[in-house]
């Protein structure tokens, strides 16, 4: 039995997202080129990286295989979060050839853009430093989210909110109607139990949200010096009540460092998402002797 890790995505996202691609993949005729496979015959692969990079995805790899078919065995040499280089061997994957080869495609679509997500969230934690945290955002290809934010947490980051219900976040669209502690009192009152986000796009707004009782700022797109001022009056301005806050808004992986040491507790970039880089991997397929 497989223990569970701290960045598997949810079960039931895996089972859904994994048995919509085949369908997408397999309607209405099957695998017509597998089909001329002789029965019986077996078959061999191996999963491997043919880059460098951060591994993630095998929950939604081992699902595409099972739902293909249950005699299929793949069997791991690493976890998500596992550091890849080239040739580096992720799984072995064994049983009737015909299942390998038709769910294969599927595997490796799951495997190379969720590794990717955990790649690039690894850079991004590398060059920001241990001391502030890289979230992820709602920018996520959509019926993939609790993938992608499996992804990112393998890769080192942490999640924002999953969605809309998860916590209040008070953006500017929001606020051009509604006046800042006015809607954070309401807030409280309706929902105590959840987190009261403000998006703050200047100084002085971060300082009225604080003021207010927000649980959380978003300083959006105010660059590091303005970000590290905002930061400081914000925290000035609460009365010494901890208030987290987020930076976001046009950062790369060549800016985010300039984030490091201004006074922020995390980042966001929607960048980590939907502007991955899906990572080489191949899936080497071989039959097995005597088999056919």
């Amino acid at each position: 039995m497989v223990t569970s890790r701290p960045a598997d995505p949810p079960r039931h996202a895996v089972r859904a997202a994994v048995a919509l691609a085949l369908a997408e993949d397999l309607t209405p005729l099957g695998d017509l080129s597998a089909s001329l496979i002789p029965p019986g015959t077996r078959g061999r692969a191996v999963l491997a990286s043919r880059t460098e990079g951060v591994f993630a995805g095998r929950a939604c790899v081992e699902e595409a295989f099972a739902q293909v078919d249950p005699e299929v065995a793949v069997e791991w040499d690493l976890a998500d979060g596992a550091d890849l280089a080239p040739g580096t061997v992720a799984a072995r994957v064994t049983g009737p050839l015909a299942s390998i080869l038709t769910a294969e495609r599927t595997a490796l679509n799951f495997a190379r853009h969720l590794s990717g997500v955990a790649t690039l969230t690894r850079c991004f934690v590398e060059a920001v430093g241990p001391d502030v945290l890289v979230w992820d955002t709602r920018k996520t290809i959509p019926g993939l989210r609790a993938l992608e934010k499996a992804a990112v947490r393998a890769g080192g980051g942490a999640n924002h909110r999953g969605n809309l219900s998860d916590w209040v976040m008070l953006k500017d669209n929001h606020l051009a109607v509604l006046d800042i502690a006015t809607a954070v009192a309401r807030a409280r009152e309706i929902w105590p139990g959840r987190t009261i986000h403000v998006e703050c796009d200047t100084i002085e707004r971060a300082v009225a949200a604080a003021a207010a009782g927000a649980d959380a700022l978003l300083l959006d797109n105010l660059g590091p010096e303005d970000a590290g001022k905002a930061a400081a009056a914000a925290r000035e301005a609460n009365g010494g009540r901890r208030c987290l806050i987020e930076a976001s808004g046009g950062i790369t992986l060549a800016t985010v460092g300039t984030y490091a040491g201004i006074g922020v507790d995390a980042v966001s970039a929607g960048a980590l998402t939907d502007s991955a880089k899906a990572l080489d991997l191949g899936l080497d397929v071989a039959t097995e002797e005597g088999s056919g």
